[in-house]
């Protein structure tokens, strides 16, 4: 369900533009943003920053698509999100000897930290080329091939990533230590 939560808006982009277009598409994202924002603050109570962000980054340009109406602001949108992400993480670990990635999920598993500190180097990589990719597929294809990237491309590349983290992960995940049976529960 959360997985769906969080593709909402991207979805109702896709298909918005297939049925209306950029700036139709740009007006549905904008206000699927604000529904996915609300829905989560009256559900769970709180908002978690990354999505405040990213609801500020698709109201600026998704605004300045609609007023300017120049496509160009929300093709840039992604790369934007992408970058503060990635920034983000590197100026926690640079900065502040802070690893977020360590602080989202080290309750979830516990690693050494050098292989925290590779998974948020790889982190930052990631989002800073997915940037990159992003304005390459914008400024090198019409408008429909980068709305499909987005939404297959972006999600392919981020599912792909994910699966690499999670075997790489594997190989150094301390196990928990199991008790081995008394005697009194083996009869």
């Amino acid at each position: 369900m959360k997985i769906l939560l969080d593709f909402f808006p991207i979805i109702l982009f896709f298909v918005a533009f297939k049925l209306g277009g950029i700036y139709v598409a740009t007006a549905v994202a904008i206000a699927a943003t604000v529904v996915q924002i609300a829905y989560l603050r009256f559900k769970h109570g709180k908002v978690e920053p990354m999505q405040w962000l990213s609801l500020g980054v698709i109201v600026l340009f998704g605004g300045a698509t609609l007023l300017a109406h120049s496509e160009t602001f929300i093709k840039w949108k992604p790369t934007v999100l992408y970058w503060l992400m990635g920034g983000a993480l590197l100026v926690g670990q640079l900065l502040f000897r802070k690893n977020f990635i360590k602080s989202l999920m080290g309750a979830q598993m516990q690693l050494p930290d050098a292989i925290w500190n590779h998974l948020n180097w790889a982190w930052a990589s990631f989002f800073a080329s997915m940037g990159v990719l992003n304005l390459w597929v914008a400024y090198n294809f019409d408008t429909d091939t980068w709305v499909n990237f987005k939404l297959f491309g972006g999600m392919g590349l981020m599912f792909a990533f994910v699966i690499a983290q999670g075997l790489y992960l594997a190989r150094h995940i301390k196990e928990p230590d199991i008790a081995t049976p008394s005697k009194d529960a083996q009869s």
